[in-house]
């Protein structure tokens, strides 16, 4: 049985009857409302995808350079590594970088997945990347977006670059690989790493074209943290944003109330009906995979244990135990390991 509990919460091991009794304390919305609520929040105009590629061909992997469009002003670049078998159908996994990160980073997974027959595809999260003019700065632009899509005043044009924007390119870009006639279309997955985990919860929670996820350092619960003052990890990803927000609030330094409130406006319903716990009901009886650091100060650990404990009672629900794996690594902070990128490639290569 795949189904495998190495869950630790403050010294404690706690079974997985405690973990479902736990979740039960918090209610959320029905799993039947939550997908189109969400569809409904991101959605906009729909623009052609006008895929441009240039292709190198090599004795190991085939690797593809280009972009879609996800919206008008929106170009996706992306990043393909191919098989060379012959294949006439691949099944696809696409992996997401975390923050300050680019798609280039996830160069060794994509040739590892193709030389397990699966194409692998990157792409650049909003402001990373080559979505910065002049190329990478860190996260600088990222942050500078947040404080920006937090002092707008025009709410018929909120961004939400904080997670939710990145998460509608992920539909555009699976809207691209099903129209391949070399892609699989019944057999594609999503993963990532810290920001490009949560950002792959969000997007494949709500499409079931994508039968295969894994989170690495990525699955916590963002009204936990508020709840229990456990926010500080997460709001350091982007605390210029949230440092302008306390300042605009007349706060002279940061606190839970100031943190949610820019969460309530860059990614709203994430501490209620889009936070993790809930999301990842949605993603039963799909292949997930769940991975995770003890001392993760971005995803705490009773946070996590909280989404795991939520999604755990759907999948026993769907009988489908046998499709979920959490793995958590004792002492470490939030970093990904040699093991875990393993059990990836693993769990994609078993379940594609």
């Amino acid at each position: 049985m795949l189904f495998k509990i190495k869950v630790l919460c403050i010294g404690v091991v706690l079974s997985s009857c405690s973990l479902i009794s736990f979740a039960q304390q918090i209610s959320y919305p029905p799993i039947e409302t939550v997908a189109p609520d969400f569809k409904k929040l991101l959605e906009r105009p729909r623009v052609p995808l006008n895929p441009s590629f240039t292709i190198i061909y090599t004795d190991s992997v085939i690797i593809e350079h280009g972009f879609i469009y996800s919206e008008k002003d929106e170009r996706v670049p992306i990043l393909i590594y191919k098989p060379v078998t012959g294949t006439k159908q691949y099944p696809a996994v696409i992996f997401l970088h975390g923050t300050s990160g680019k798609k280039e980073n996830n160069r060794n997974i994509l040739y590892q997945l193709a030389k397990r027959g699966i194409m692998g595809v990157a792409i650049d999260a909003r402001f990373h990347g080559e979505r910065i003019a002049g190329g990478a700065h860190g996260s600088k632009e990222y942050v500078d977006a947040a404080t920006a899509a937090w002092e707008n005043k025009d709410q018929a044009h909120q961004t939400h670059p904080f997670l939710f924007d990145t998460a509608f390119d992920l539909w555009r870009v699976t809207d691209y690989l099903v129209s391949r006639p070399d892609v699989d279309a019944n057999r594609i997955g999503m993963g990532g790493i810290s920001m490009g985990g949560m950002e792959t919860w969000l997007a494949a929670s709500v499409d079931k074209r994508i039968k295969v996820v894994v989170l690495d350092i990525a699955v916590q619960s963002f009204k936990w943290s508020l709840d229990n003052d456990k926010w500080q990890g997460r709001a350091g990803t982007i605390q210029a944003a949230h440092l302008q927000a306390a300042k605009d609030l007349g706060d002279s330094a940061l606190n839970k109330h100031n943190v949610q409130a820019v969460w309530n406006k860059l990614i709203p319903g994430i501490t209620g009906e889009f936070d993790c716990p809930s999301m990842l009901r949605l993603m039963a009886p799909r292949a997930m995979l769940i991975l995770g650091t003890e001392n993760d100060p971005n995803c705490p650990l009773p946070g996590a244990n909280i989404a795991y404990a939520s999604a755990m009672q759907t999948y026993r629900s769907k009988n489908a135990t046998d499709k979920v794996m959490r793995d958590v690594t004792p002492k470490l902070f939030h970093t990904s390991t040699p093991e875990h990128f393993k059990m990836t490639l693993d769990w994609f290569s078993k379940w594609l």
